[in-house]
Parts: structure tokens; sequence; C-alpha cells
């Protein structure tokens, strides 16, 4: 697989799978991206142009996408309208992205007969109760709470259902909560460092008791191209890091670390439906294919994600006032 797509290459999780990529193949990538707000150039722009192609285009355009996938060996799908608060505000770009770009995409590959990887989140489970000991697994039901969560867990399902009807040679994957360089600063982890680098007190949703599965987007990445390379066709990986932390927990350490109080945060008022906990069990992953984390340690992770961001903030900046008078209309 010398030649890869990769859509949804310019966005937070995309970009950085196309790096990994770089620095750890010979492959060439061509990234289609919509270039939405969630798109950024910048985030590929250190990256040799021999060996990265831009697209700017749209999923969901039939003839674009028939063009691309011609030439080349394999497809990662990464776009995705991918953000809770927006999908509540506008569930319809999710529907167009995720349900109708992603039939497109398999309607390609059917076409083209091309190696397809689709990636998803661990919100298409639904959420666990606090004190529950269980994670979710590859057979868990699906039980979606959101606009974004549903769309997502439809586009899952019509994946599953080109495999078994047409043959397409499929894998999916769905992750639990990223971090890391490149990502937006609406999400949870980038808007509390950026509010702390503008001298913006963090904002916490509720009493922040809800937990999340953390995983470095690098180590997602290694782990999208151990299946890519080695995944069983028509199979469903689950990818997690053992990072479970509630939302509390994480401001708090994000405080400590940058040499602030760890109680110098406001409470705000709490998102519509939002789930307790997500949690991964990631064996399959870690037993056939030998997956390991690199960023094991939540904490050294953390460390590394403030530092980019500190050291970054020409990226993040032409976002951030925006991002923060939409929250500020919302009470959050």
């Amino acid at each position: 697989m010398q030649r890869l797509l990769v859509t949804g290459g310019a966005g937070f999780i995309g970009s950085n799978f196309v790096h990994h990529v770089v620095g750890s193949t010979d492959a060439h990538v061509t990234v289609l991206d919509k270039l939405t707000y969630a798109g950024n150039r910048a985030s590929l722009a250190d990256l040799p142009s021999d060996r990265v192609e831009l697209v700017e285009g749209d999923i969901a355009d039939a003839a674009l996408v028939d063009e691309l996938f011609a030439d080349v060996d394999a497809v990662v799908h990464y776009a995705a309208e991918s953000h809770n608060d927006n999908s509540l505000h506008d569930p319809s770009p999710f529907l167009h992205s995720n349900i109708i770009g992603t039939y497109t995409l398999l309607e390609a590959a059917r076409r083209h007969d091309r190696r397809f990887h689709h990636i998803s989140t661990d919100e298409v489970y639904g959420d666990l109760e606090l004190d529950d000991s269980n994670r979710f697994t590859e057979t868990t039901p699906y039980n979606p709470s959101s606009p974004y969560s549903a769309t997502k867990a439809g586009s899952d399902l019509l994946v599953r259902a080109w495999v078994r009807s047409f043959g397409v040679r499929a894998t999916i994957s769905n992750c639990s909560n990223n971090y890391g360089p490149y990502q937006h600063v609406e999400k949870f982890i980038p808007r509390q460092i950026t509010n702390i680098l503008r001298g913006i007190r963090p904002k916490l949703y509720g009493a922040g008791r809800n937990v999340r599965d953390w995983i470095h987007a690098e180590d997602h990445s290694s782990a999208v191209l151990a299946i890519l390379e080695r995944g069983r066709i028509g199979e469903t990986y689950l990818i997690g890091a053992d990072g479970e932390k509630d939302n509390r927990t994480v401001v708090e350490m994000i405080l400590t670390r940058m040499g602030l109080p760890a109680d110098a945060y406001d409470h705000v008022t709490d998102r519509a439906g939002h789930d307790l906990r997500y949690a991964i069990d990631s064996t399959k992953l870690r037993e056939e294919l030998g997956w390991r984390p690199r960023y094991a340690d939540f904490e050294a992770g953390l460390a590394a994600t403030i530092d980019w961001y500190r050291d970054n903030e020409e990226w993040w900046a032409p976002a951030k006032d925006a991002t923060e008078s939409f929250y500020a209309s919302k009470g959050q």
C-alpha cells in the first residue's frame, strides 16, 4: 500500500495519522479534506510536498471521490463532523458528512476494489455507569445518545453492510477520546490549555464527574496503521490506552502542570445528554496485531500536549476568540 488516500487528513486525528505515515513508511499520501473550520492546512505545512498532496473537496462529491480512488491502493476514512455540542445545535451537517459521505466513499471502494479502513468512535456504544466495572468491546450493542454518535453508528453499519453485501475489503476501528497536537480549541483538553495560556479560567461541565478513556493521537495513528496493514477484513477493532480519567481530574492535572492552583476553574452548565463514562477494552487489537501504546502514561502525554500548545500559539490563536464567543453565548 504505497499510495494512501486519507479523508479528513487536515483535521486533528487525520493530520496526526498523516504525520505518522510519513514518519514511519515511504508511502505517498493524498489528503481529501473539505477544510471546514475543523480542517487546517497549517497542520500539514511542515510535511514534504513530494510525499503529501492536499486536495480540497467534499467526501460526498462522487465525481471527485471516484477520481481520487482510481490512483490509490487504500483509503483511511477519518473525515467526519465530530463535535457533540455542534451536533446538538445543528444535526444536518452530521448527516451529510457522516452518512452520505461514507456511503459515497464505500461506493467508490466497491467500484475500484480498494482496501478501506473506517475510523469511528466509542460514542456509538452510548455510555457506562460510573460505578460499572465493564468496558466496551467489539460486541457491545450500539446505543448512541447524540446526533453525532448516531450518525457515526449509522456509518459503521453502512461499512458492515458493504462488506457483507458487496465484498468491500473494509475494517472498522472505534477509538476512545483522543488528545494531542493539532486539536481544535473547541475540544475539552486544548480548550483548557489555551484558556490558561490566555489568562482565562478553565471551564468544567457540571460537576466534572464524566469519565473519558484518553488516548494520545500518536497511539491512535500507530493502531490504525497496524489494522490497515494486518487487520482481518470485515473485523472491528477497539483502540484504547487504558486512560480513564474524569473531567475534573484532567482539568486539575492541566492546572497543576501549568503552575496554577488545582481548583482555579469555573463550573458551567452541563451539556444536554452528556454521556457518563466511556471505557475501551482493546484486548483484541493487542493480542491479534501486537499493538501497544507509546503514551501508556496519560500524565506524560498530557505534558507533551501542553508543551505543544504553548509552543504553537500561531496555529491555535486564529480560532480561539470565535470559539470562546460561541461558548459564552451558551453560558459555557
